[in-house]
């Protein structure tokens, strides 16, 4: 089996190809391939290289979709001094699904 962590934003995800993964919204059009090169770690049957901190690997990927998820709501309070603060944002995504690692 064949998979890499690869890092996008500030965040790491482990993927494999061909698997359909939901990132932080990268600026790129939908249906545009994208590259990523700040691999952290690949594994291929037994064999696992780790970078220090990346590796010279690329993943190659196309974007399917962009999106939003559900609202967060963010609610500030202090004890007994009548403050309180609602407020929300929808964060956006990019789905993306990976065609090739390439160690």
């Amino acid at each position: 089996m064949k998979y890499a962590v690869f890092s996008s934003g500030s965040k790491q995800y482990l993927v494999s190809e061909g698997d359909e993964v939901l990132i932080e919204k990268i600026n790129t059009e939908k249906g545009k391939p994208v590259e990523f090169d700040r691999v952290i770690l690949t594994v291929q049957d037994e064999k696992v290289v780790v970078g220090k901190p990346y590796l010279k690997a690329k993943i190659k990927a196309n974007v399917t979709e962009e999106t939003k998820s559900k609202k967060i709501r963010v609610f500030k309070y202090k004890a007994k001094s009548r403050y309180r603060k609602k407020i929300g944002f929808r964060p956006s995504y990019s789905r993306i699904v990976i065609e090739k690692i390439n160690s």
